[in-house]
C-alpha cells in the first residue's frame, strides 16, 4: 500500500527549468502548488549512485533534509541500445561544460559514437524517468516510467530540452523537440512515471 501526498505544496527537487516547468503543468489539474530547489536556494547534492532510482533518492531526501518539506526528485536521462545503455544516468553528464550544460554538444557525441560503430538504423532509444517521493521521517515511494523511440539525425525542432531534438516517439513522425509541451506531457517518461505516482500517492 503506498503511502498518501495530503499535503498542499509539494517541493520538487530540481534546479532544471524545463523539468520544473513539466511538473508545474502535471500538478496544476490537481491543485498542488509546486516549488523548486533554486527558488528554495537549496544546492545540487552530488549524484554518486550508477542507477536512476538512487540518483533520485539521493536528491529527494536531501531537500527533505534541507526543508523538512516532503519533496519529490526525478532522475532521468536516454539510454541507447547500440551504445550499450549509455549515456544512461551520465545523461547529463555527457552535456557538462565550464560554462554549464550543452546538450547540442552531448547530442553530438552520441551521433558521432553511432557513426563509429556502424550502427544499423533504426538506431533504437528509450527515455528513462524515475520519481522518487520522500518525506521527513525517510520513507519514500518510487515509480518509473519509460518512452521507447529511435534517434534521428539531423536535428529536429526547437521546443522542449535535453535530447528531444534527436528522439522520435515510437508511432509518431516527429520528435519530442516537435511537439508542443502539451502533446510530450501526453506521451513521455515522465507522464508515464507521473501517471503511476498519482495512482500511487494521490488519488
Amino acid at each position: 500500500m503506498t503511502r498518501k501526498f495530503t499535503g498542499e505544496q509539494l517541493l520538487v527537487a530540481t534546479h532544471n527549468a524545463g523539468k520544473l516547468e513539466e511538473m508545474v503543468a502535471l500538478f496544476l489539474p490537481r491543485g498542488v502548488r509546486v516549488v523548486g530547489a533554486a527558488e528554495m536556494k537549496l544546492p545540487e547534492p552530488d549524484e554518486t549512485e550508477t542507477t536512476f532510482i538512487g540518483n533520485a533518492r539521493i536528491k529527494a531526501h536531501a531537500a527533505v533534509q534541507a526543508t523538512g518539506l516532503p519533496a519529490l526528485a526525478d532522475d532521468s536521462g536516454i539510454q541507447v541500445d547500440a551504445l550499450d545503455g549509455a549515456p544512461g544516468v551520465y545523461t547529463a553528464d555527457w552535456a557538462e561544460t565550464p560554462n554549464g550544460r550543452d546538450f547540442l554538444m552531448a547530442m553530438t557525441k552520441t551521433h558521432d559514437l553511432l557513426e563509429e560503430r556502424n550502427a544499423p538504423q533504426p538506431r533504437t532509444a528509450r527515455f528513462c524517468s524515475t520519481l522518487v517521493l520522500a518525506w521527513p521521517d525517510g520513507h519514500d515511494e518510487v515509480f518509473e516510467g519509460t518512452v521507447e523511440g529511435t534517434l534521428v539525425w539531423p536535428l529536429r525542432g526547437a521546443l522542449g530540452h535535453g535530447y528531444d531534438p534527436m528522439f522520435q516517439p515510437l508511432g509518431h513522425d516527429v520528435t519530442f523537440a516537435e511537439m508542443t509541451a502539451d502533446a510530450k506531457n501526453v506521451i513521455s517518461h515522465r507522464a508515464d512515471a507521473f501517471a503511476k505516482l498519482i495512482a500511487g500517492c494521490f488519488d
